[in-house]
């Protein structure tokens, strides 16, 4: 309204000054006083245009910031407690926050105050941003959404801006729930981040945080991935109070899981929950959702009126090793030693009984060229030194086979490679499992011990390597017949695995 209105002033100078110059007579004897005047608000509007122009990004965005609305949340579909499945755990741990914002006045009488902030904290997919929006749901709360990266900018001074704008919106709309996701993109240690803009983002949330009473009814909520990159001062009492693991679900959570995203979908009676979550071992929350959609989806593609267990193992394939990949032309070479590579690590794998085989393909499936579908009967939260190097004997078991049957290794171990020498490092730096005794290794104190945990890396994976060769040359006819048999039908189960075992 203020802009229109100096334009218009703006424009009526222009026309005084341009129509008085014209008239030199009527200049002269009658509009020195229009001219003056004109020129006068000629003059301030012009000045005032140049120092809006002139003004600093930074405060012309704090001042958008001010009239800018927040994300809402109330208007979507609420979620609560019995829409989450598998984290009954996490649940328990909430109950008195959810019930300290239903009824504030009993705690209040006995001087209690509640949490001022919980951390959730574990591996992505695993259901942080559902809980924060359930403990809304069960309060009936207002939900406030930010994402840590809305509130990293270029100009200093505008996150910090930000976090002001969403405490005070809050504070207007309790009982609150505000929950910020990726909370390592603005709470990263500042010992490690000589950003100012973040370091004063920071400061900002934490004096919030400080801020708060136990009469506001406001609850704030943060995720992330990586909580050991978060600022000491973030996570103490006071501010963060409690830090709650959210961690990839076990076997009866899985189900649980499972059955809250089938519950709305036509099932064939054929479906079995309970089998589909033993063949998801170790999968999050999020890649459950994920095999039920496709699922689904390949139900759709296939015309079926019901989804079934045909589509489920195709669904868990795709999440697993990729799509699938039709058109693929792979020489006959390169066929076999992808059979005998996979045959490698099924045999190993089977030998070993590090974990039970679900199926075996050498049909090409995303980047890769063929793959072994694992499951297991329960969950391990455990390992041992010993079955730490049976799992790397199983990845490194595919080039020993290649070395074995071709006298030669080709490129495509690379994947197992990795995950053996990361398994190998874990065992050195982290698990105590080496020679270099029972303590561990990280950045601080890594200086001078490089080149003994290289070392002892090396040492792991060629001692497992070796011990891959010779369970294969003792085993070398089976290796033949299930290379043999990939080869000619191109996948096996895990039943046809076991015959072929017992046959020969």
């Amino acid at each position: 309204m203020i802009k229109k209105l100096l334009v218009s002033l703006l424009i009526i100078s222009l026309f005084l000054l341009i129509g008085s110059f014209l008239n030199l007579e009527y200049l002269y004897t009658h509009s020195t006083p229009i001219i003056k005047t004109s020129l006068i608000i000629f003059i301030i509007c012009i000045s005032f245009l140049i120092k809006k122009i002139n003004q600093k990004p930074e405060l012309m965005l704090v001042n958008s910031l001010r009239q800018e609305e927040k994300k809402e949340e109330n208007n979507q579909k609420k979620v609560y407690f019995k829409d989450v499945a598998g984290l009954d755990e996490v649940k328990e741990d909430l109950q008195e926050i959810t019930d300290f914002l239903k009824f504030p006045e009993k705690y209040s009488k006995m001087g209690a105050k509640i949490p001022k902030g919980v951390m959730f904290y574990g591996p992505p997919g695993t259901g942080k941003t559902l809980m924060a929006s359930a403990i809304s749901g069960e309060t009936n709360a207002n939900f406030m959404y930010a994402s840590g990266s809305e509130f990293v900018e270029k100009y200093v001074g505008v996150g910090a801006s930000r976090i002001r704008s969403l405490f005070e919106k809050a504070k207007k709309q309790a009982p609150c729930v505000i929950f910020i996701d990726e909370m390592d993109a603005i709470g990263v240690s500042r010992s490690s981040d000589n950003n100012s803009e973040r370091d004063q983002t920071l400061n900002q949330l934490l004096v919030e945080l400080d801020g708060f009473n136990s009469y506001e009814n406001i609850i704030v909520i943060g995720a992330t991935n990586r909580i050991e990159l978060l600022d000491e001062a973030l996570l103490r009492p006071g501010r963060f109070d409690r830090h709650i693991y959210v961690g990839n679900p076990n076997v009866r959570a899985r189900e649980d899981i499972l059955r809250v995203h089938t519950r709305n979908k036509p099932l064939s009676k054929s479906v079995n929950i309970k089998e589909i979550a033993r063949k998801t071992h170790g999968m999050s929350g999020a890649q459950l959702a994920n095999i039920v959609n496709e699922a689904a989806i390949f139900a759709v593609r296939d015309n079926r009126s019901t989804i079934g267990n045909e589509e489920f193992n195709k669904a868990i394939e795709r999440v697993v090793a990729g799509l699938k990949t039709k058109n693929a032309v792979i020489s006959e070479k390169e066929k076999r030693i992808v059979a005998y590579h996979e045959a490698g690590h099924a045999l190993v794998g089977r030998i070993l009984n590090n974990e039970l085989i679900e199926k075996i393909s050498i049909v090409p499936h995303g980047q890769s060229l063929g793959f072994v579908l694992n499951s297991s009967s329960e969950d391990r939260f455990l390992m041992t030194k010993q079955e730490l190097h049976q799992k790397i004997q199983t990845l490194l078991a595919g080039r020993a086979a290649e070395e074995i049957i071709f006298n030669e290794i080709s490129t495509g171990a690379q994947n197992d490679l990795v995950k053996s020498t990361e398994i190998a490092q874990q065992m050195v730096c982290e698990y105590g499992m080496s020679s270099l005794g029972n303590r561990t290794f990280n950045g601080k104190f890594l200086s001078g011990y490089e080149s003994y945990i290289n070392k002892e890396v090396n040492l792991i994976i060629e001692n497992s390597y070796k011990d891959s060769k010779s369970i294969l040359l003792k085993n070398l006819n089976y290796l033949k017949l299930i290379a043999e048999r990939l080869l000619s039908e191109e996948t096996i189960s895990g039943r046809e695995l076991e015959k072929i075992l017992k046959v020969s």
